[in-house]
């Protein structure tokens, strides 16, 4: 034994919790032996996997059951065994419309108005995300003072809670806030930014794209740096304009990484619910009340709890995510083969 491992051992038998952490194995070895006799090596990893598969089981798969269960069910009480079984019903509660593009002909108007405003904002804020995304790639991709400054600038809000971010723009927002401040101090007249609808909904968007559009742009940014620099070489040989470089080298070979980033921010801005809550809780009126915030109000928020009404509601808003997530899983894959026979191509060339 080396001087080291020596005293190594020294100072775990000086130690109590070392001590155990040296018997421990020793103790667990007999029962690891017979497991390993019993299951065969083969099934051993079963043994370890076994807590994990509970656990998630237990949190994840159980209430996907339940809230099948629920979509099924009518009543408002709690327990499973309480609720009687009513088929489709809540499913035609919620499409029970005359005409599907004006919620008030709608039974659940709210419904509606709520599958609205989340498609008008998904198409908004994933549109102008991408935009945004890529100019800042563009930018922080370039030889610029303090470009890892810079980058850690745009990636820094993404680490921060959606209910922190909402609360420091409620600070800056409110009648009383940072930016009335601001304008009273230029001359301008303060404005009530979270009582009118329409400044509302811009503000959502532009809360949620500062956000987030951290993430987005790395992704974008991972494209431009995977490039090749001779294409761009050779561009500037032939005297290629900016403009000319970007519509047919850069944004062409950027494809799959916008692809994603669109999917992506797709299925983020589907589910959009924790900044809008705490910034707004859905107003003024339904102007800000999205399909997460249905479910919510539906199952848990309102004096009677319909709980199988938002259970079918969910199942919507599941089917919705599961459509992005195939179509995901579609462009990477596509993605991964054009790269595979990109690279077959190079290597018989």
């Amino acid at each position: 034994m080396s001087h080291r491992a020596q005293k190594d051992s020294d100072q775990a038998r000086a130690n109590p919790l070392g001590q155990a952490l040296t018997w421990l194995p020793r103790l667990l070895e007999p029962v690891m032996r017979f497991a390993q006799r019993v299951l065969g090596t083969r099934r051993m990893p079963w043994l370890f996997l076994t807590p994990n598969l509970l656990i998630f089981g237990t949190f994840t798969f159980l209430p996907i059951v339940i809230n099948f269960y629920y979509a099924f069910t009518g009543g408002v009480k709690l327990f499973p065994s309480e609720r009687p079984f009513t088929g489709m019903e809540n499913m035609v509660t919620l499409f029970d419309c005359r005409d599907y593009f004006n919620p008030s002909t709608c039974r659940k108007d709210i419904f509606w108005q709520a599958v609205f405003n989340t498609a008008k904002f998904a198409v908004l804020q994933v549109g102008l995300m991408v935009v945004f995304s890529v100019i800042t790639a563009l930018v922080l991709n370039k030889k610029i003072i303090g470009r890892g400054f810079w980058r850690g600038v745009f990636f820094y809000p993404v680490l921060l809670s959606p209910v922190v971010v909402a609360l420091i723009w409620k600070w800056i927002l409110q009648s009383q806030g940072v930016l009335n401040g601001l304008l009273i101090g230029v001359g301008a007249s303060p404005t009530e930014w979270l009582t009118s609808a329409n400044w509302m909904f811009f503000w959502v968007i532009l809360v949620s794209i500062w956000a987030h559009m951290g993430f987005y742009t790395l992704i974008v940014l991972a494209g431009l740096q995977a490039i090749p620099k001779d294409l761009y070489d050779a561009a500037q040989m032939d005297s290629a304009s900016p403009w000319r470089v970007l519509r047919r080298i850069t944004l062409p070979l950027l494809m799959p990484n916008l692809l994603v980033v669109i999917v992506l921010a797709l299925i983020r801005a589907v589910q959009i619910f924790d900044e809008v809550f705490v910034l707004t809780g859905g107003g003024p009126g339904t102007a800000t009340t999205f399909l997460v915030q249905f479910i919510y109000q539906t199952g848990f928020a309102s004096e009677i709890h319909l709980y199988g009404l938002a259970a079918a509601a969910s199942l919507v808003l599941a089917g919705a995510l599961l459509v992005l997530t195939l179509l995901q899983l579609k462009i990477t894959r596509g993605g991964e083969i054009r790269n595979s026979d990109a690279e077959g191509g190079a290597g018989h060339a």
